[in-house]
């Protein structure tokens, strides 16, 4: 592959990471964007440590974490993507915004992600996904969430 061919499948890689979500795809996008135990860091959001687990339990912590959502938009742009032979990092700007059925003003998250992929026999998969969030609005409490439910 040249280089221009990486970055193109890796910029596609990092929508479908958003589309897992957005389109709630949790059956088969997962298994063509992540490897199987990725390392993800979403402790700017959610307070917890960033951890290494097995895809199909973060899977289901997605298809959870994302169920009270009416629709979710992740608009990830701007893309700096470092090549070194079969690794790559992904520096990109996101925005993402949450809507709960309840008609509130949706959860707004602005930050970055520094992603990390790996070349495998498939094509690109993401190792490890960090959001650093610079910026919240109506963060829902976890009482709203469940009451969206």
């Amino acid at each position: 592959m040249t280089t221009l061919e990486d970055r193109a499948e890796l910029i596609e890689l990092i929508s479908h990471y958003a589309d897992i979500a957005d389109l709630k795809e949790f059956t088969t996008l997962p298994g063509r964007v992540f490897t199987d135990t990725p390392t993800l860091d979403f402790e700017s959001v959610t307070g917890m440590a960033p951890m290494t687990i097995p895809l199909s339990d973060y899977v289901e912590a997605l298809r959870a974490g994302f169920a009270p959502f009416k629709a979710t938009h992740h608009a990830i742009t701007g893309h700096v993507v470092d090549l070194d032979g079969d690794t790559a990092k992904i520096h990109a700007h996101v925005r993402a915004e949450h809507w709960l059925p309840c008609g509130a003003g949706p959860w707004l998250v602005v930050g970055f992600y520094d992603n990390e992929a790996v070349r495998t026999p498939d094509g690109w998969r993401l190792n490890r996904v960090k959001l650093t969030a610079v910026h919240q609005e109506n963060q829902p409490t976890m009482p709203d969430v469940a009451l969206a439910r």
